[in-house]
């Protein structure tokens, strides 16, 4: 694209002052300098990556981050101690508070503790982490029951996983 100005000179063999001529000159215009984009920060939520090789690999956990560029694979490793430290209530409840817990999650699990029979509502209480089982106060954990079949134990356990995710 051209650039246009327009500027004023005097008119030759005339004062300066007395007459002054318009004249407008097109002068292209230098192609724009390529933007430089700023470096990218890391995209990788590394608390986030250590954690999930937590969960998923367990005792493979440090080998899965060894992938990771050497900066990145020392602060992964670093949350992976830190995680590693945890209970395992405690470590239950961060996954699913960064993984995503429904917001209605309380309001479901008591609801089908409501509507469940007694035998499934004492497994289901049972198997509950620490942080939901606080939902009901009037509950105490019990040993598995007989009644408790394999098939009841695994019902309870896909219940509260469908209830809270």
């Amino acid at each position: 694209m051209d650039a246009t100005r327009i500027t004023r000179r005097p008119v030759a063999g005339t004062r300066e002052q007395e007459q002054l001529q318009t004249v407008v000159v097109r002068m292209p215009t230098p192609p724009p300098e390529p933007v430089k984009a700023p470096p990218a920060p890391s995209t990788l939520p590394l608390e986030r990556v250590a954690l999930v090789s937590l969960v998923f690999g367990r005792e493979r956990a440090k080998a899965l981050l060894e992938g990771l560029a050497e900066s990145e694979m020392r602060q992964a490793k670093a949350h992976l101690a830190g995680f590693a430290a945890l209970s395992s209530a405690r470590r239950q409840a961060r996954v699913a508070v960064e993984f995503g817990v429904r917001p209605d999650a309380a309001a479901r699990l008591k609801e089908l503790m409501e509507e469940a029979p007694e035998v499934l509502r004492r497994e289901l209480f049972r198997r509950l982490p620490p942080y939901h089982r606080s939902l009901f106060p009037e509950r105490q954990v019990e040993p598995p029951d007989v009644a408790a079949t394999s098939a009841v134990c695994a019902l309870a356990e896909r219940l509260i996983r469908e209830a809270t995710r």
